[in-house]
């Protein structure tokens, strides 16, 4: 049943994501690329003077798993302080690598379902692109994941 769950959720954002689409007025876009599988995502965010995101979205092509996991990260973030945002990026981050309580778990809402990603190995990329982009936008200075290649912000 939780299997079923699983699927329906993900093929839901996958098949009919709420947050693809070209955003017009975004002040903050940065390209995240998954070379292993050919992700390629553009986030853009519009994020006000007093740090809050106030609307987002996201452009490119990938497998089911990048795609839904973006779609639910903006479901999750837009309205948000950026400082929440990286919170629950950093909760998305070490649930995948299988650190976190349950509360934590249930803050992420739907994209808590992806959590078994961690046992697909070839998979954690795919589920944390959209996230690694997301960090990597909001974080002021050195990137969050180190550097991936094929990013560039744009302001």
């Amino acid at each position: 049943m939780a299997s079923t769950f699983y699927n329906e959720i993900l093929t839901e954002h996958n098949i009919n994501p709420m947050h693809k689409h070209k955003m017009e007025g975004a002040n903050v876009s940065l390209e995240g690329v998954n070379p292993s599988c050919g992700d390629d995502i553009v986030l853009s965010l519009k994020v006000n003077d007093a740090g809050v995101i106030e609307d987002g979205a996201f452009e490119g092509d990938g497998c089911a798993i990048s795609q839904a996991s973006c779609d639910m990260m903006l479901d999750l973030i837009i309205g948000k302080p950026k400082d929440e945002a990286m919170r629950l990026a950093d909760i998305f981050l070490r649930m995948i690598k299988g650190s976190v309580t349950d509360e934590e778990k249930d803050e992420l809402e739907e994209a808590g379902i992806l959590s078994d990603i961690s046992h697909m190995p070839a998979r954690v990329k795919c589920a944390v692109l959209g996230w690694h982009t997301m960090e990597e936008m909001l974080s002021d200075g050195e990137p969050a994941d180190g550097g991936q290649e094929g990013k560039e912000k744009a302001e």
